[in-house]
């Protein structure tokens, strides 16, 4: 009876401790707003972020509208670390906001919306100093849609229903493009695609945008490419922007952008796709009082474009070869080193590239001088301006063993590809570091003074010796004290039986 009571009380304590621990590890979702720096000069970028980590972005909200500022594109940076094999992202999306004028700014108290979850800031007083700058003029929106004249069906009855109005079609100067900004690359090499449509300022008041959310989808899935990896860019909101194309200014409407990397040798197809705008025909007699507007439709269609894509150059690695514009920086955190002593080496990779197929360095097996641990494995991802990079770290534990220099160039290196030059380079680290002896005998570790484990425990523990069998002792000990309380117990129910009557 007792054995049994024991197992169910110890089993309850197993589920409470391991049930709330699995709990406790399920990430929750977090989004924060951080404001940029409240003074600049005029030919800077004020900056509104959110940052989003423990779940993937599904949507948000629009960035507040700045008086005195005007929007001037978005970026997006992705953050992911790899520690002890668990990883985390971190997601933060940034809007430019451009100053017409210099002076002081009051950005109001506001609110955004991010996958559900409400983020609040308090706003800023914003000083924007004077810059020789040149800003542009934000574009004219499209006038209203048509409305019906008040007071139209009295007219009717003072002097008869009037003539239906007659409409001509104007010639619009606007287009659908599909843009890449490279017309031919490597196997790996990333080609930025954007799609755009372009409109002259004159047309703004004959064009508008019909459903677009719903045209959207299948937009894309036209695009999508199966032999090639994809960054897309994360635009929700449409604006113009002031481009010259020819000699000619257009407003240009940034409707969807990527960056794709071929797997293979196999081209990217980019077949026609169809955009449906809105087009209204003007009143050959226009009227005083009535929109002299009639709403039709209109489709653009972009021209099919074909990468080609070239195969890398002979190597015996040419297959595991990372491809893009690359270059090696380092960090490590000693200026001394001593045996025993351990010290972080970071082997950061930072350019444009397809950063997800950089794999960490392998040291070689053989190192009788060193103990290597690791990596853990940051990565920044950063999509701006058209371009896609950002820097990716490998970070490791080294233990040296015995005196003398540490060949790092020997242990860590990384074989890229350049498709600017078009040949393969190694990245080899050029840091040195000369390790010593111990000052003391019999020191074969020491505490890290930014570890506040080793800080707080570490320094203060018991370092006396305990024999090798302790624990055997104190299981022995336990047994005998319930074997006691055992006997104890049937003495007491044996009692207990012969009290009753």
């Amino acid at each position: 009876m007792f054995s049994r009571w024991f197992a169910l009380w110890g089993a309850f304590f197993l589920v409470l401790l391991f049930g709330e621990g699995v709990q406790a590890q399920a990430p929750d979702a977090k989004a924060r707003i951080i404001l940029g720096k409240a003074e600049f000069p005029i030919n800077e970028y004020y900056t509104i972020s959110f940052s989003l980590s423990g779940a993937p972005l599904e949507r948000y909200s629009a960035f507040p509208d700045l008086e005195g500022f005007k929007k001037s594109g978005k970026s997006s940076t992705t953050t992911t670390r790899i520690v002890n094999g668990q990883s985390s992202s971190e997601l933060t999306i940034t809007q430019r906001y451009a100053a017409y004028d210099e002076g002081e700014f009051v950005v109001k108290p506001f609110t955004m919306t991010v996958n559900g979850l409400t983020i609040r800031s308090p706003g800023a007083t914003l000083t924007v100093k004077t810059q020789p700058a040149t800003t542009s003029v934000p574009a004219t929106p499209p006038p209203a849609p048509a409305q019906e004249a008040p007071g139209i069906g009295l007219l009717d009855q003072l002097f008869g229903k009037p003539k239906p109005q007659e409409y001509m079609e104007p010639k619009d100067n606007a287009f659908l493009a599909l843009v890449p900004d490279k017309t031919t690359i490597f196997t790996g090499e990333g080609v930025h695609i954007g799609l755009y449509f372009y409109l002259t300022p004159a047309d703004q008041g004959l064009l508008a945008f019909h459903n677009f959310a719903g045209q959207l989808p299948d937009i894309l899935r036209q695009l999508r490419q199966p032999t090639a990896w994809e960054e897309s860019f994360d635009e929700q909101e449409i604006y113009p922007e002031t481009v010259v194309a020819g000699g000619k200014t257009y407003l240009r409407y940034r409707l969807y952008e990527a960056e794709f990397y071929p797997l293979n040798a196999q081209p990217l197809v980019f077949p026609e796709v169809a955009l449906q705008m809105i087009k209204y025909r003007i009143a050959k007699k226009p009227e005083a009082g009535l929109d002299n507007r009639l709403a039709g439709y209109k489709t653009y269609r972009t021209t099919a474009r074909t990468i080609p894509v070239r195969v890398l150059p002979p190597h015996p690695l040419r297959d595991q070869v990372p491809v893009g514009n690359y270059q090696l920086r380092e960090a490590i955190d000693r200026t001394t080193f001593r045996t025993g002593q351990p010290f972080t080496y970071s082997f950061i990779v930072e350019g444009e590239g397809n950063l997800s197929t950089l794999n960490a360095p392998q040291p070689p097996q053989s190192r009788p001088r060193l103990e290597i641990y690791g990596p853990d494995v940051q990565q920044e991802l950063k999509r701006q301006s058209g371009r896609v990079g950002g820097s990716k770290q490998f970070r490791y534990r080294l233990v040296p063993t015995k005196p003398g220099p540490v060949p790092l160039d020997s242990l860590f290196s990384l074989i890229i590809f350049n498709p600017t030059t078009a040949r393969y380079d190694t990245l080899r680290p050029e840091i040195a570091p000369q390790v010593q002896g111990q000052k003391q005998a019999g020191a074969a570790f020491h505490a890290r003074p930014d570890d506040p484990f080793y800080q707080q425990v570490l320094t203060s523990a018991d370092n006396t010796l305990q024999p090798v069998d302790a624990y055997a002792a104190v299981r022995r000990y336990a047994n005998i004290i319930l074997g006691a309380l055992l006997i104890l117990a049937g003495i007491g129910w044996w009692r207990g039986r012969r009290v009753e009557p």
